[in-house]
């Protein structure tokens, strides 16, 4: 088997790919064969040591696959050898041909939803379908602007607060992100020009929700942008700054700010099951057609590094596959 492995925290650029036998599932774990490795950017974060959960060095990256079972392990017997599959691995080693994962783990994939597109949407579309049906209610015809609306998370937002019956206006960097964004569902894009001022007249006086996966100055604006009762969903801060939000703000005209963290809730509260029911549902959704991610673009094992720059940099529209 091929992976990719990080001897040292740093610049994506010194992974390294190295042969190895394959491994033979354990017992209750199964063997995929990777199809696809999803890529984003807290993997880049991970490599860098930025990240809040620091794995033992060495380790191989990649948190979301998809493939074929292609070896079972005494007792693991829910998933047939030759089952087209998804599966989250928590414990990281996604940057592979090949992956050992608890059989639970491993969610057979919809009719119709491919390797790439599933390896690409689990992660940002587990984070918003998490988001919206454990964190924050969103109500048809509600006001919803997303902020880094070009990007992997941005983009999935978008077209699940579509499914939802919302009225999304999208922020985004570029004409290319914005036209992203636009595809995806998007009624109204903007820049992050007079932020506040912009996303009130787009939003005929205030948004209902903000979801920010991008933090920085943007996060402040965008907090004063929300009408009475609005709520400000905190997704993570690709801007590269932390922002400081102002307790006033909050308190005027009863605002909420919402931590949204699926990693976190997979690993202290859903467990593997409900973790895996999760992806279920939002493979599900693909599959009956009312979400629609974008086609990813796909890359060598080899290319990893310089995917995941790309990622560090924000020059991403959409999502990534490593395809070994």
């Amino acid at each position: 088997m091929l992976r990719v492995v990080c001897t040292e925290f740093g610049d994506p650029e010194l992974l390294t790919v190295v042969e190895e036998p394959t491994p033979a599932p354990g017992p209750g774990e199964v063997l995929i064969e990777v199809g696809a490795a999803g890529v984003s950017f807290v993997d880049g974060l991970i490599v860098r040591g930025g990240y809040q959960v620091k794995p033992p060095l060495p380790f191989t990256p990649g948190m979301a696959v998809a493939g074929r079972v292609v070896a079972l392990g005494e007792g693991a017997e829910t998933c047939p050898v030759g089952t087209a599959v998804a599966a989250s691995a928590t414990g990281f080693g996604g940057f592979a041909s090949h992956v050992t994962v608890p059989a639970p783990l491993a969610v057979p994939l919809p009719a119709g939803v491919d390797a790439t597109v599933a390896a690409s949407a689990m992660e940002s579309y587990a984070t918003l379908v998490f988001a919206v049906t454990r964190r924050v209610t969103i109500e048809p015809g509600e006001q919803v602007v997303v902020l880094g609306a070009g990007g992997g998370i941005g983009l999935a937002a978008v077209d699940v607060a579509r499914s939802l019956g919302a009225r999304v206006v999208a922020v985004a960097s570029s004409e290319e992100k914005r036209a992203a964004a636009k595809a995806a569902g998007a009624e109204v894009t903007i820049d992050y020009t007079d932020l506040k001022d912009a996303i009130r007249t787009a939003t005929d006086g205030g948004a209902d929700v903000v979801i920010d996966p991008v933090g920085g100055p943007a996060a402040e604006s965008s907090l004063r942008a929300l009408r009475a009762g609005g709520r400000f969903c905190v997704l993570g801060f690709a801007s590269g700054e932390i922002p400081r939000l102002p307790a006033n703000i909050v308190l005027l005209r009863n605002r909420s700010v919402i931590g949204v963290d699926w990693g976190d809730w997979a690993r202290e509260v859903g467990g593997p099951e409900g973790n895996a029911a999760l992806l279920a549902d939002v493979l599900g959704r693909i599959g009956r057609d009312e979400l629609h991610p974008p086609r990813p673009t796909t890359a060598p094992l080899d290319e990893a590094g310089a995917v995941l720059r790309l990622y560090a940099e924000r020059r991403v529209t959409g999502k990534y596959v490593l395809v070994p």
